[in-house]
This record gives C-alpha cells, structure tokens and sequence, in this order.
C-alpha cells in the first residue's frame, strides 16, 4: 500500500514501479529465507524493512544487486531482469546503490579516492569530473573535510557516511541499506539518519532494512514487516505503528516500543 504521494497518475500503469519481485524463493540448506516474496516498489519512494531477526530481511535487500542469487522468481529493476554476471552486473551494481552495516571501505585508500574510484572504473568518468563530484557529495553529507584521510582516521558515523556518497557518486537509480547504523554507537546512529533522511527528502527511491523505528516512522512511505521468510504485513507508518494488523506485528511492536 504505497503512500498516495508515490503515485504518479501521469506515467503509463506499471512503469513508475522501479524494483519488481515475483514470486522470488531462496535457500540457505535447509532454511526457506525468503518464502514468495512479491513486492513492487515505486520510483522515489522509501520503504522500510523491519522485523524479527532471522526474518530473512537482510537477505531480501541482498537480493534486490544479487549479492544473493535467487531458487526461483524473478527481479527486475528498472524492467530489466538482474543480469547473471559479468559486465552487466557491474552496471546494475552502479545503478542499485548499497550501504552496508559494515562501511566497506577501501582502507588503504584516501576518502575521495574511494567516493572517486567507482566512477572512473564503472562509469569511465574522466577523473577531474569524478573528483569535483566526490568533493561536492562528500560535502552533502558533511565529512568534505576529511576528503585526504584514511577510513580509519574517521569516526563509525563519518565512515558511514563516506560510503552513503560513494554509492551516490555512481548516480544509483535506488539505494539499499542493510541495517547501516547497527554498527555505530549510539551519538553517530543520527548524524547518519539524518543525511538518509535528507536522501528521502530529495526524492531518492531507498530500501531500508533498520531497527530504529523513528527513521520509519518520519521518512518512510510504507513499512515492510517480516517473519520467517515472509512479508507478513505492509502499510503507512501511521497505520502499521498505530495499528498493526497481524499477531506477529503486534507482538514484535510491543517488544521493541515498550523496552
């Protein structure tokens, strides 16, 4: 149930859906972590992710740039199935930007060479061009004055931060966040929400796989409850925090609200 501002009457039904799962099923052995997985998500909006762990919701935005490969259904992004391997998979890791829990960076590698890298080997972008964008995104996202250090010269939340623009930097289509403030302490978790927040706010389609349910409840056009292996639940904020449908919902709410 997507919020009624994602729905754009003027596009041709079907083409404003951005990310598509079908029927999408996965193993690991013997565990069903994702069990019928269908889900659309439209060009500019945010859902978040929640639920139990173990509820396969990592997995689900593994996915979605086939960091995992699927049993059985289909993704597209964009109307175009997720290409196997090889070139292809190059461009559409360019074109769905991750952000993982652990930052990722290159360590041995300056903060603007790792927001600059990505652009000149993916995109071929002359260097000149993809270093005046790395300095003006890592300025977005306030760490421009750390552009000559090293990533562990920086604080959890500044790395974090560094690699939100460096999945910017290759201009994705959408962005996925796999629980990317479950690593920080807690006085950095909102300086990095809050250049997400800012993406929202700017209209960048994201998927954000989180415990912290304040982002879900400000910025997010619909939440995505999971438990075991499935979609179990999908509305507004208001409506899923206010008044969860599901026994599962309920009961996951009450555990985490009322800590």
């Amino acid at each position: 149930m997507a919020d009624v501002a994602t729905t754009d009457t003027t596009t041709t039904a079907g083409t404003d859906d951005l990310v598509v799962l079908t029927g999408v099923n996965k193993h690991f052995g013997a565990l069903h972590v994702l069990q019928d997985i269908d889900l659309e998500i439209a060009r500019g909006e945010v859902v978040v992710v929640i639920g139990p762990s173990g509820s396969g919701k990592s997995t689900l935005c593994r996915t979605i740039n086939r960091l995992e490969t699927i049993d059985s259904g289909s993704i597209t992004v964009d109307g175009r199935p997720l290409p196997a391997e090889g070139k292809e998979l190059a461009r559409l890791r360019a074109e769905v930007g991750m952000v993982f829990q652990s930052f990722n960076l290159f360590a041995h590698k300056t903060v603007l060479e790792n927001v600059v890298m990505g652009q000149v080997k993916v995109r071929r972008t002359a260097r000149a061009q993809a270093e005046a964008k790395a300095r003006t995104l890592l300025d977005r996202v306030g760490v421009g004055a750390q552009a000559d250090k090293y990533p562990a010269q920086l604080s959890g939340g500044q790395q974090q931060r560094v690699a939100i623009a460096r999945a910017l930097a290759m201009d994705p289509k959408v962005m996925l966040f796999d629980e990317p403030t479950s690593a920080l302490d807690p006085e950095m978790i909102n300086e990095v929400l809050e250049v997400m927040r800012q993406l929202a706010a700017d209209g960048m389609t994201m998927v954000v796989v989180t415990h912290e349910m304040g982002f879900a409840r400000s910025a997010a056009n619909r939440v995505i409850f999971m438990a075991d292996g499935r979609i179990v639940e999908q509305n507004t904020p208001d409506a899923f925090f206010t008044a969860p449908r599901s026994d599962r919902a309920k009961d996951f709410l009450s555990k985490i609200l009322h800590h």
